[in-house]
């Protein structure tokens, strides 16, 4: 270290036209340059690491003779590393910043001792191998997923075979045999799904396109009626189902349903068709008109059926007793939904059950929106539609499973919260869930209480006294 006196140590720092400039001219540094005022003459090297780097008019100088300055002024020598420890002659600039840590230091700067050469290389080499285990392990997976989507098509393609060469043509006689309750519990293969959903739900109101022309065009004139009104409540007798059925309401719901897909939005090419679909059914039913929910249902109808098919199967499934219940918000019917659910959660998962009881946390807190959208808003829409698969084979039964397989699927997480954190994760479930993961624990759900199967159970409590189902789960607010 050098002594404060010393003042040859601070002169490789200052200009040496500043050096011989009259002290006058300092009193105009911050005003405006006159032209006779020429920049500094860059003396040192170590003048850019405090001041702005002036335009290089001189070429820098080589490092070499940087270095050997440095050793003049401190006196001490550089001993560079063994070779061995250095990376000989790199041409290049690092990839990335982990390969920094190999770089040698600048050479105004002291160099790495052997000691840091050889950790330096160490972390190096370890980074690299951890990398490239990284980067196998992801190259095995996607392998891994390739193969099973080869797989899955090659199912897919030998099923759509059997199905539109065996099954369809002979619908009646083989929907109810084992291979084909076998094969439809794999997933129905999209080209075909459409048609299966039509045969299984049926049409039992006996809608016909004609029928469905006629209510779009009457909501139609509904829509005109209300654009021309400044607000809805305006219309003299007006009911609850005619204010539902406005189209403000279901322009709103329409751009929330499937927002990632982009296709049901304004300007999307389903946005008027699901709005026409959802336009006529209030219409076709104005005791139940529109409500939130809908939407969903409709959307995946239409992604797999024809305009006039989607709004047949969308009226006949919306009339099964289960959805009535729900859509109409009959209080009755689904406390009875409830309770029987109840009795299956409590055979099945019966520490889960008592976890619930223990927070008072009732089905309708979680099954209401499962029931409404049919799984379509809750889950992936490819796993959605291989519940309605089955659903569309089982009934309303399964709706009930596939929320005990959830329940099941994410048993060991819903033990370990509590009463808020499990109705924001049941309200949201992950989107990393698999439809192996869910249908295996869909499959391990028995719907059987002491030999007694779901209808029997809900036949039961319909017999049941209402006041003894209403203190058994708390009535859902509409």
């Amino acid at each position: 270290r050098q002594s404060a006196g010393d003042v040859s140590t601070l002169e490789p720092f200052i200009p040496a036209d500043v050096q011989q400039k009259p002290s006058c001219l300092f009193r105009n540094f911050f005003t405006k340059r006159t032209k006779e005022l020429k920049p500094a003459v860059q003396s040192a090297p170590g003048w850019k690491l405090f001041g702005k780097v002036p335009p290089r008019e001189n070429l820098p100088k080589d490092s070499k003779i940087i270095q050997q300055e440095y050793e003049a002024r401190t006196g001490r020598m550089y001993k560079p590393p063994p070779p061995s420890a250095r990376r000989k002659n790199i041409e290049f600039e690092p990839l990335s910043t982990t390969a920094l840590i190999l770089e040698d230091r600048p050479a105004n700067l002291p160099a790495k001792s052997v000691e840091e050469a050889l950790r330096h290389r160490q972390e190096y080499d370890e980074m690299v191998a951890e990398a490239k285990k990284r980067e196998i392990k992801e190259a095995h997976k996607r392998k891994k997923i390739m193969r099973e989507r080869f797989k899955q098509e090659e199912n897919i393609a030998s099923a759509m075979v059997i199905w539109v060469n065996e099954i369809l043509p002979n619908w009646e006689g083989m929907r109810a045999t084992r291979r084909v309750r076998e094969l439809w519990w794999q997933g129905l293969p999209p080209s075909v799904r459409g048609k299966v959903w039509s045969l299984a739900v049926g049409n039992e109101l006996n809608i016909t396109p004609e029928l469905y022309e006629i209510f779009l065009s009457r909501a139609k004139e509904r829509w005109k009626s209300f654009s021309e009104t400044s607000s809805e409540n305006d219309i003299e007798g007006a009911s609850v189902a005619d204010r539902e059925a406005s189209l403000e309401l279901i322009k709103l719901d329409i751009s929330r349903t499937f927002p990632s897909l982009y296709i049901f939005q304004k300007g999307g090419p389903y946005h008027d068709l699901l709005h026409s679909v959802l336009g006529a059914y209030t219409c076709y039913r104005p005791d139940v008109g529109y409500v939130q929910g809908m939407s969903f249902i409709a959307a995946v109808l239409i992604l797999n059926l024809e305009e006039a098919d989607a709004f047949i199967a969308f009226a006949n499934l919306l009339n099964k007793p289960c959805q009535l219940a729900f859509f109409r918000v009959d209080h009755s019917m689904m406390l009875k939904y409830f309770a029987a659910f109840e009795v299956f959660f409590e055979e099945n998962l019966p520490k889960l059950f008592l976890h619930f009881k223990s927070y008072s946390l009732t089905p309708d807190i979680y099954l209401i929106d499962w029931i409404f959208t049919l799984y379509s808003k809750s889950l992936p829409l490819d796993l959605a539609c291989r519940v309605w698969d089955v659903f569309c084979r089982d009934g309303e039964e399964f709706l009930f499973r596939t929320g005990l397989g959830i329940l099941r699927l994410y048993e060991d997480i819903l033990l370990q919260m509590d009463f808020i954190h499990i109705a924001q994760f049941l309200t949201k479930l992950p989107e990393d869930i698999t439809s192996e993961k869910l249908f295996s624990c869909i499959a391990a759900i028995q719907m059987q209480n002491s030999n007694k199967k779901w209808a029997q159970v809900f036949a039961s409590l319909m017999k049941d006294n209402k006041e003894g189902d209403k203190n058994h789960s708390p009535a859902p607010k509409s």
